[in-house]
């Protein structure tokens, strides 16, 4: 594992508690931050602090990131507990299932929109002013290879990335002078909780898709997110980084 200093800074990753977000969480540990997860779920949530905590300083909130009371409240309580976030890891996400765009229900389709999309902003909302009061942070956006190109069967999760990825390059757009870098990145699919909900078609369908064929693995996932927030991701913001084994690369 190659060394990134995040030696005194302050992380908040959401979805925190399993996948991705774990890994996320593992590799700042390991890069001298301190984590603070956030998750619906209480019960993954206090045993993946119980597993961090041995590696360094971890803090938990259970949030509904779709209720903006509910993150402000998270917000302030992280702000208190740490001092100061330096960055942010927006990485809370579901797929709603599987099925064609006419087929899905309203409700399932808003609910993806709701966590995947509207959760970030609300996230952005309450910790952008913070960080520009700081003069520094880093935003991570974990979108997704779907978001680029429109996955057949997921409609609501691939247009919730693709929205994902333009709130990403606008909100870099808007801090791109204040010392906040906002960035994102779009793997492939990783082997985690969320293929439950999947069927093996569209899995079988998303690996066919990956050059290198094989599927992302998760600690790949948190060595580029370590890279985006750190300083020494200083001139990228705005910017969708590819982690998706040559499926997409523009």
């Amino acid at each position: 594992m190659n060394s990134i200093d995040l030696a005194g800074r302050s992380a908040i990753v959401t979805g925190g508690a399993q996948g991705i977000g774990y890994a996320i969480a593992e590799r700042l540990l390991a890069s001298g931050a301190a984590v603070v997860l956030w998750d619906i779920d209480a019960t993954l949530l206090a045993k993946a602090a119980a597993t961090l905590s041995s590696e360094g300083i971890v803090d938990t909130g259970v949030v509904e990131l779709t209720d903006e009371v509910s993150v402000a409240a998270a917000t302030e309580a992280a702000i208190a507990s740490r001092g100061r976030i330096d960055i942010l890891v927006n990485n809370a996400g579901i797929t709603g299932g599987n099925a064609p765009t006419w087929e899905l229900a309203p409700e399932v389709w808003r609910r993806v929109i709701e966590v995947n999309l509207v959760a970030p902003y609300l996230v952005c909302r309450a910790l952008v002013p913070h960080m520009i009061g700081n003069g520094y942070g880093r935003i991570i956006n974990i979108a997704s290879v779907a978001g680029k190109e429109g996955n057949p069967n997921a409609s609501h999760y691939s247009a919730s990335k693709a929205a994902l990825i333009a709130l990403t390059k606008s909100l870099g757009k808007e801090l791109a002078t204040k010392g906040v870098l906002v960035n994102a990145v779009s793997p492939a699919a990783a082997k985690t909780a969320l293929f439950a909900t999947m069927t093996q078609a569209h899995i079988d369908f998303m690996l066919a898709k990956i050059p290198m064929g094989r599927f992302v693995e998760v600690d790949e996932a948190a060595a580029m997110v370590a890279w985006l927030a750190s300083e020494d991701c200083s001139f990228s913001t705005g910017a969708v980084f590819d982690l998706s084994g040559g499926r997409a690369t523009y």
